[in-house]
């Protein structure tokens, strides 16, 4: 498969050229960005051919991998489709529901393969424990910790214009969420949100499987108390997320295995642009409760 990188920011330095130029099943063909001159950089470095044009880009590949903000994303992922190219996404897939939307109807209209990088989920002890879980029944209660640094260390995302505006809501949410949702079940509703220090927010969920979750989000915590957890608590007992290894790249890696194989056998995955659809409706309905309860700060 011929796939191309929209994006030259940190993310697509870190996690996707790596893992496209890394993959066996891949021809990495080339990359286009806002900045042309750093496409460029970006290119030399793997060897492949940057574009002035994306459109250019849409005509040479069969997919694209997108590492841009949100908004930057919906709209060229739905471009994409329309040219029928199959889509690598991150999360979140948008900031509202009518982008997302769109993007859903376009890979619909084209019957194309696509797939959203929730780390997490392609993170191989991870996804085992996530449908380990999903099997089980009689879960009560789910607590969600997803807490990072980004705005109080040296992190280079801690520029990003996206999130400083949408903050831990919208960033490390979608993780809690894509961890939360297989085992739960869908969130009926948003019972509560309120904001914490910084960008901080706690949510309580009501989940269709009865089960109720609390999520707890930032990005500006503490660097020494960063870090993800998920414990369930049930009739089955007490289960945490294992913590994961081997990087952001094979993760990546993974996710363009799942791609390769929904574009050959036209089964969706599980991560696909509907499942991030509906992750973006929870995450509007969560903003719309934290926007009636404005901060102290």
């Amino acid at each position: 498969m011929r796939i191309g990188l929209l994006g030259t920011g940190p993310w697509a330095q870190m996690a996707y050229a790596p893992a496209l130029s890394e993959h066996p099943g891949l021809d990495f063909a080339g990359v286009w960005g806002r900045r042309p001159e750093a496409a460029k950089e970006l290119a030399d470095r793997y060897d492949t051919r940057a574009y002035d044009d994306v459109d250019a880009l849409l005509g040479d590949v069969d997919a694209v991998a997108v590492a841009l903000p949100p908004d930057v994303q919906a709209e060229l992922a739905v471009r994409a489709a329309r040219a029928g190219r199959h889509l690598l996404l991150d999360k979140p897939l948008a900031l509202s529901v009518p982008q997302g939307r769109a993007v859903v109807e376009a890979v619909q209209q084209a019957e194309i393969a696509s797939v959203v990088f929730f780390t997490t989920r392609f993170v191989t002890e991870a996804e085992a424990w996530i449908a380990e879980q999903a099997g089980r029944k009689g879960w009560f209660t789910a607590r969600a910790q997803w807490l990072g640094a980004v705005f109080t260390s040296d992190s280079p995302f801690a520029a990003s214009p996206w999130r400083r505006e949408k903050g831990a809501l919208w960033d490390v949410g979608p993780h809690a969420l894509s961890v939360l949702l297989p085992v739960l079940g869908d969130a009926r509703r948003v019972s509560a949100a309120a904001h914490g220090p910084g960008d901080t927010v706690h949510l309580v969920l009501d989940h269709a499987g009865g089960a109720s979750s609390t999520l707890t989000l930032s990005l500006t915590a503490p660097a020494a108390a960063a870090g993800a957890t998920v414990e369930l608590r049930g009739e089955a007992g007490v289960a945490l997320l294992p913590e994961s290894s081997g990087g952001v790249v094979p993760a990546l890696a993974r996710a363009a295995d799942a791609l390769l194989a929904a574009a050959l056998t036209g089964h969706a995955h599980a991560c696909d642009a509907a499942f991030a659809l509906r992750v973006t409706e929870i995450l509007t309905a969560a903003e719309a409760l934290l926007d009636a309860r404005p901060s102290d700060g």
